[in-house]
């Protein structure tokens, strides 16, 4: 029987196994699990960063706020510092006989300080001014005419005197426009040979589209790049220049480094380019760069069979960008930095006989990295380790890899498509075949845990990145619909629906899924969906608020707030067929169009929010009664400025439609059907928009507008972009329902509509005059108030078309 009955599973385990492979390998083909990828290497990195151990021929040191402050009160020195200070620690990199110096700060402008004696010049030429009118002014009474009899000296040893005076203040006066500050920083590079300058490509800015022709610097020579050359060109984001340092360094330093990188679609800077084509030139990194000045070959070939680059004793493993894997060792301080003040005072001291902080010779044959390390100085970037992290930081461990050949590999893509097949083949056999769940489930675990340490092993012993949620999805999805097909078969379904579905979904969806179990799809797949997010603005006051009030009872008093809010929000969404994601502590995460497609589901979010915005009023009356246990805490906050009067409790929305990979995550008896993607980003961005632009609570963007009908009433906002997504999208505020909506918000509205044109068209009279208009009609209207300010703000200075961006709003905070 039992033999019959596994006989029976072997062609749905078949087709299990065909279309598991299928559909996860399509969202890996469709980069779907990348971002996931990304964190699980993250987690990689973070676990190992500190076990390796920095190469012990970089050397760093940094301009940090100690150095800074010194030099102000020791020096005399402002900032910028004079580029005489630099010129004093390349000539004592000289002496120790570094093997080069890598500036990772762009010196394109020349030195403020015109000579390096400016102070002296200015200080003689006064003197020299006092002199000349001593000449012609009594010192008792400073009254002007000739000095008594006697007191004067001779005419013309006063013509004398008066003559050198002018000539010292003059030629004093002329020697501030030297350019020795700038001199002495380029003669110290020229007598060491081996200072490494910054070079930067951008679309942006730049001072040059080709690279000069008497340019004589090392540059690398191509061997074998014909089919990847393009992959090493930043002309795919537009066109390019460069942007050199100031002549005097340009023709005395030793090479270019180029410190212009490239960041992971996430954001994240994991990888780096050994080299830039600009203008038909290879132009190294900072890190080579810092090879090539000490004597490093120029010549280098591209593998194809091993996907590397070779060049002299270093192989460098690369990815299909041409870009290479870093493998980081953690904080830049492990590097053991020197402050820039101590290398300063160590040249002084040596140079006047006394002993050193730091003897130049701990220098020799380093390759030594300068930048700034002082807050609101250094360039910022994000890493695996962390998300401020120095730019310099990854130009340092592109060099450690180099030295220390320990760059991380990927995995040819054949072995993702391997493990991906023999894991879901594994899954399927073992949950579909194997009679006892906790054997099962067991089995499935200690797959997935094998799964991690061999990535864990695969990383940290052997240099490579096996991916891993790629076959954990495959897993998890064979897992999932295996399950699914047993309780099925064996009758549960409706029990096994209800009880995984019902928490968060309407009991009218949970009825059409076991209708049509088809519908869920467990393990993911793209719909067009529409998300909201909500969120209680000052919650976190009002909780902190509860606390301080209550004490012990505190936490007590907030659930019971929480309670009566969530439950009353998330009601409204599953009446309208939403599935609640998640609750983030205030906050509400849902989405509409799934499990089960519907064409109705932007509509359907709209409806929610706008009876979330009246239960909200609601709420209100009852936490703001005067016998309440919220009431003290409220008037209080109110009293103290922190929440408004007229909206103690207050509702932020975010609305986005669009394509949204949607999946149902965990184990048969604990799971979480989320989704996630770029327009799920878009929604949870746009809740916290409200409050840049104070509208009335609740946003949706243009994608939204073009799905629902005129049951609603909206009015038009600017273009914007927001944080981690660079493309404009039309906003719109939804004020209310078409049905429920007065004369005087009809016209409200039309008004709006035509200021905002004006506003748009850079007509910023007529706009001024229509939102003003609005404010008189309605003072509660902070947005209109904040697009009169805008319009006044544009009338005194009007912006340039760079600063007005086609009427686009960049948003720089979420």
């Amino acid at each position: 029987m039992a033999g019959k009955k596994r006989f029976k599973k072997l062609l749905p385990a078949a087709l299990i196994i065909v279309l598991t492979f299928a559909g996860v390998g399509l969202m890996h083909v469709f980069n779907v699990f990348d971002n996931l990828e990304y964190k699980a290497y993250d987690f990689r990195v973070k676990l190992f960063a500190d076990s390796y151990k920095p190469s012990d021929d970089i050397m760093v040191i940094l301009l940090d706020q100690n150095s800074i402050d010194w030099a102000n009160e020791e020096r005399g020195w402002g900032w910028p510092w004079p580029r005489k200070a630099y010129a004093d620690l390349l000539d004592y990199m000289n002496q120790g006989g570094a093997k080069s110096t890598a500036f990772d700060i762009l010196f394109s402008e020349p030195s403020i300080y015109r000579s390096a004696n400016q102070d002296e010049i200015i200080d003689m030429a006064i003197q020299r001014m006092e002199d000349l009118r001593l000449t012609f002014v009594r010192p008792e009474t400073e009254t002007a005419g000739p000095p008594p009899r006697g007191e004067a000296p001779a005419p013309n040893e006063t013509q004398r005197r008066t003559f050198e005076s002018y000539i010292q203040a003059m030629t004093a006066l002329r020697s501030l426009s030297d350019r020795a500050d700038d001199e002495a920083f380029a003669r110290a590079s020229q007598n060491y040979g081996k200072a490494v300058q910054t070079v930067f490509f951008s679309t942006q800015t730049g001072n040059s589209a080709v690279w000069p022709g008497d340019l004589q610097k090392p540059l690398f020579s191509p061997i074998g790049f014909e089919s990847i050359i393009s992959n090493y060109s930043l002309m795919n984001q537009g066109a390019v220049k460069a942007q050199f340092p100031i002549p005097e360094l340009t023709e005395t330093a030793g090479a270019l480094g180029n410190v212009t990188n490239t960041e992971d679609p996430d954001g994240i800077n994991r990888r780096a380019r050994l080299f830039i084509n600009f203008d038909g030139k290879a132009v190294p990194g900072l890190s080579a760069a810092s090879l090539l000045v000490s004597g490093q070959d120029t010549d280098i070939r591209y593998n194809k069979e091993k996907r590397q680059l070779e060049w002299g004793e270093y192989v460098i493993p690369i990815d299909s960008a041409g870009r290479s894997i870093l493998r980081f060792r953690g904080s830049i301080n492990r590097y053991m930095p020197y402050s820039a003040a101590d290398i300063l005072k160590s040249a002084e001291a040596l140079a006047q006989g006394n002993e050193p902080l730091y003897h130049p010779d701990e220098f020799k044959d380093k390759y030594v990295f300068f930048g700034f390390y002082a807050p609101g100085l250094f360039d910022i970037c994000s890493t695996p380790l962390e998300s401020v992290y120095p730019g310099m930081g990854v130009h340092i461990t592109m060099l450690d890899n180099l030295l220390n050949k320990d760059f991380i590999r990927e995995t040819h893509p054949w072995v993702e498509w391997c493990a991906l097949f023999g894991i879901i083949l594994l899954t399927v056999l073992l949950v579909l075949f194997c009679e006892k769940l906790t054997l099962s489930v067991g089995g499935t675990l200690i797959i997935a845990g094998s799964l991690v340490g061999g990535a864990l092993i695969a990383y940290n012993s052997f240099c490579l990145w096996f991916p891993l949620v790629l076959p954990l999805s495959g897993m998890l999805a064979s897992f999932i619909t295996c399950n699914i097909y047993n309780y099925a078969t064996e009758g549960s379904q409706k029990k096994y629906i209800k009880g995984a579905f019902g928490q968060y979904l309407s009991p009218v969806v949970i009825e059409q899924i076991i209708e049509d179990p088809s519908n869920l799809e467990l393990g993911g797949k793209s719909l067009d969906m529409t998300a909201i997010f909500t969120d209680i603005q000052k919650f976190s006051s009002i909780s902190e608020a509860l606390q301080k009030v209550y004490g012990k009872d505190g936490p007590k008093e907030l659930v019971n707030l929480l309670n009566l809010y969530l439950t009353q929000m998330s009601n409204i969404a599953l009446e309208n067929q939403g599935t609640i994601d998640k609750f983030e502590g205030d906050a509400i995460i849902a989405f509409f169009g799934a499990p089960v497609p519907t064409e109705q589901h932007a509509a359907q979010a709209c409806r929610t929010a706008l009876q979330m915005k009246k239960s909200e009023k609601e709420i209100t009356g009852r936490i703001m009664d005067q016998g309440g246990r919220f009431y003290p805490v409220l008037k209080d906050l109110i009293e103290e400025k922190i929440i408004r009067p007229e909206r103690p409790l207050y509702t932020r929305i975010g609305i986005n439609s669009g394509e949204m990979v949607v999946g149902n995550m965990g184990t048969p008896s604990k799971m979480n059907y989320t989704i996630m993607g770029n327009a799920v980003n878009l929604a949870a961005r746009l809740e916290g928009v409200n409050k840049q632009y104070d509208t009335g609570g609740i946003l949706l963007s243009e994608y939204t507008r073009d799905k629902i009908n005129d049951e609603f009433i909206l009015r038009s906002l600017s273009r914007v972009r927001v944080v981690g997504i660079s493309t404009p999208v039309r906003l719109y505020e939804l004020l209310d329902f078409q049905k429920d909506a007065s004369p005087a918000l009809l016209e409200a509205v039309r008004a709006w509509e035509a200021a905002l044109g004006a506003y748009e068209g850079r007509d910023f009279s007529g706009a001024l005059a229509g939102f003003e208009a609005l404010c008189r009609a309605n003072s509660d209207d902070l947005t209109a108030r904040l697009y009169r300010g805008r319009c006044e703000g544009y009338l005194k200075t009007p912006p340039s078309d760079a600063e007005w961006d086609n009427g686009v709003d960049n948003l720089v905070s979420k």
